[in-house]
Parts: C-alpha cells; sequence; structure tokens
C-alpha cells in the first residue's frame, strides 16, 4: 500500500498530508527508494 501512496504522490494526485498517519514512515521510505526525497516535506 505504501508504494501505490508513494507513486500517487510521485504523479500528483496525492500528496504526504493525505496519507494515513500509520503509514507515512513507509511511504516516506518508499519515495526516498525512488530517488524522490525532495516530495518529503
Amino acid at each position: 500500500m505504501a508504494v501505490i501512496y508513494a507513486t500517487l504522490i510521485m504523479k500528483g494526485k496525492k500528496t504526504l498530508e493525505q496519507v494515513p498517519e500509520a503509514m507515512k514512515e513507509q511511504v516516506m521510505k518508499a519515495l526516498i527508494d525512488r530517488g524522490m526525497s525532495e516530495l518529503i516535506e
């Protein structure tokens, strides 16, 4: 599920603030793993 949120963030469909609190850490890691750390605010 974290990868899905990360993909939606990369496409501009969601923001990190819209991710459920329990998943934020996993989504941030997924973004970093994909070289998109600039999307983490």
